[in-house]
């Protein structure tokens, strides 16, 4: 069942049925060793799970989402239904493919199913982990989301994502 309603859908799984465009990134492109995958759940929803290793410099595994240029009209809010495990994630946007750096910040999970809704004026730039001297984000579209997890500790994640939105 879809929580969201009257805004512009990024994506949502309970009417999506495949993974296009949906992409694991792990600490592994620069030597690491965490460990995920995304799947289809049979009720509606992708789980994203695996496990962080903090093993040769690692400590991040993430999916990303290859929006396509999506204009934010006078959208203000991401806004997401999942379900976590208790554990912080990180959400990130960019504006432009072109674009080296991210718009980030983070969200704890309750371990139910919850909306988080994010102010799109709230993200900051951020690349490699570092906050970069640039104004937060203020932009007209975005082109690709991501759910990161790297809490600097070895642990394993799920996190089940529902659908998102922009309001």
């Amino acid at each position: 069942m879809a929580i969201i309603v009257n805004n512009q859908k990024l994506f949502d799984f309970s009417e999506k049925s495949n993974l296009d465009n949906w992409l694991v990134v792990n600490d592994d492109v620069m030597g690491g060793r965490s460990t995920a995958t995304f799947q289809l759940t049979a009720k509606g929803s992708a789980i994203f799970k695996g496990k962080v290793s903090l093993e040769n410099y690692g400590g991040f595994s993430s999916i990303r989402y290859k929006l396509g240029k999506t204009n934010i009209g006078g959208n203000k809010i991401l806004a997401i239904r999942l379900k976590g495990d208790g554990k912080n994630y990180q959400v990130r946007i960019r504006e432009k493919e072109s674009d080296y750096f991210s718009y980030i910040t983070t969200f704890q999970t309750s371990g139910e199913w919850e909306t988080v809704e994010v102010p799109l004026q709230k993200m900051y730039p951020s690349f490699r982990g570092r906050k970069l001297d640039r104004p937060d984000f203020n932009g007209s579209a975005i082109v690709e989301l991501t759910f990161l997890i790297g809490n600097k500790k070895a642990e394993e994640f799920t996190l089940e994502l529902r659908e998102a939105a922009l309001k």
